[in-house]
């Protein structure tokens, strides 16, 4: 049966994070620190499953101030122009143990449909007297698919998504 969970934010369950290639050398690692979110998830009817985000995108960190402020900029992210970012699925298909999510990216201002491919890593009762669900993403965006056009060479044109939540079902 259907149920709605909500992303737990507040007990640090859940991340968002990416990696881009730095000239080919190394990755540079970074994160959003704030974000919200929903899912509505089915194990036996996955192809109703739901997945609802908004980030703010000022929260990005790549543990770097100099760095995370250019990102800020109009080259990068704009968040003065564009605050949040989105994702709002269209689809859940499973593909044996996995589920690709289909959604539309809402990223500097440009929507894009994006798939990420998530695992549910588990799911059941909490301490608290509550219900529980996990899963980890992954999925791969073209800067330049979003309007950023700054030359970062070759190698770093793609950046990879790596996403972790754990949901708290709603009553």
């Amino acid at each position: 049966m259907a149920a709605e969970y909500k992303i737990d934010k507040e007990g640090q369950h859940a991340f968002i994070n990416f990696r881009i290639q730095h000239l080919g050398y190394s990755w540079l690692y970074g994160t959003f620190k704030d974000f919200d979110g929903s899912f509505t998830f089915d194990e036996k009817n996955p192809e109703a499953d739901k997945v609802n985000v908004t980030i703010n995108t000022n929260s990005v960190d790549t543990n770097h101030a100099e760095r995370d402020k250019h990102l800020r900029s109009a080259e990068f992210l704009n968040v003065t122009k564009f605050p949040q970012a989105t994702f709002t699925s269209t689809s859940v298909k499973k593909e044996g143990d996995e589920l690709d999510i289909t959604g539309n990216l809402t990223l500097n201002g440009v929507t894009k449909p994006v798939t990420l491919e998530a695992k549910l890593m588990g799911q059941g009762d909490d301490p608290w007297g509550g219900k529980r669900a996990g899963f980890e993403a992954e999925g791969k965006i073209k800067l330049k698919d979003f309007n950023i056009t700054t030359d970062l060479g070759p190698m770093s044109q793609d950046v990879e998504l790596i996403i972790s939540v754990e949901g708290v079902q709603q009553k």
